[in-house]
């Protein structure tokens, strides 16, 4: 299983430092020499931009997913009102919906409120779609908390923000880091929406751009897989950073809500 996950990163890796006459003649093969200045040329190339384009909207829509995922969630878990599990069923039933079955009334929606074209048509559909899940996954574990601690800060006077934010988040750091990878995932490698709500070219996110990419170069196959590994580290170096985190926080909060 090892062998059949990490061999095509190998592949790709390898090559993207050959020439393209060696990956046409032999593209199982090492390279006789390695040759760096395929990421270079990748990155002069108009890479560069997609890249830093795909760094600001994935940031700015997990911020805004895990920000608002957190407080609803919150609220779900911990406050009674009329209404509860209606809105929790309903926020429930957005996991059903598709997004390729969106995408006409998105478009429309989004040209009438004059934001087709802008880095917002991506990042409110990414926030939409993935808010369902991260609310779903936040509310397990704020369920699993005990209400002692909260308790006790009200006793000390804090109040539900305050105790929100002060309290509940800090030790919620697990469950937090977990969605924020699984959206950051879905946002760095998201396609369908990038290529339908985005013309310019100057916004291209890294998916649409590569695809570009193969155009522009035509046979320069090299380049573009070394686009293509660039592309790959920050989900890479994002997962190897978080992956305690991650595991702990799918794991703290399977066993209650």
């Amino acid at each position: 299983m090892t062998i059949l996950v990490l061999y095509p990163m190998y592949w790709v890796v390898i090559s993207s430092l050959k020439t393209n006459n060696e990956f046409l003649s032999d593209p199982l093969g090492l390279p006789a020499k390695l040759r760096f200045e395929n990421y270079i040329s990748a990155w002069n190339q108009g890479f560069s931009r997609y890249f830093l384009n795909s760094i600001l909207i994935n940031i700015v829509s997990v911020v805004i997913t895990v920000s608002v995922g957190a407080a609803c969630a919150y609220s779900l878990a911990r406050f009674d009102f009329k209404g509860k599990n209606i809105i929790f069923f309903t926020i429930l039933a957005g996991l059903l919906l598709s997004p390729q079955v969106a995408v006409l009334p998105l478009y429309k929606l989004l040209i009438r409120l004059k934001l087709y074209n802008t880095y917002w048509a991506l990042i409110l559909p990414y926030v939409g779609f993935n808010l369902p899940f991260s609310i779903f996954l936040m509310r397990s574990y704020f369920i699993s908390i005990p209400r002692e601690i909260e308790e006790s800060a009200y006793i000390d006077g804090c109040n539900a923000f305050t105790t929100f934010y002060k309290i509940i988040i800090p030790i919620s750091k697990p469950i937090i880091a977990s969605a924020a990878i699984v959206t950051s995932r879905f946002f760095w490698n998201e396609f369908l929406f990038a290529l339908i709500f985005i013309e310019d070219r100057s916004k291209y996110t890294v998916p649409i751009g590569l695809s570009h990419f193969r155009n522009a170069l035509t046979t320069d196959y090299t380049t573009m897989l070394a686009g293509i590994t660039i592309a790959a580290l920050p989900m890479i170096i994002l997962f190897l950073i978080m992956q305690k985190q991650f595991i702990k926080g799918l794991t703290a909060g399977s066993v209650k809500g």
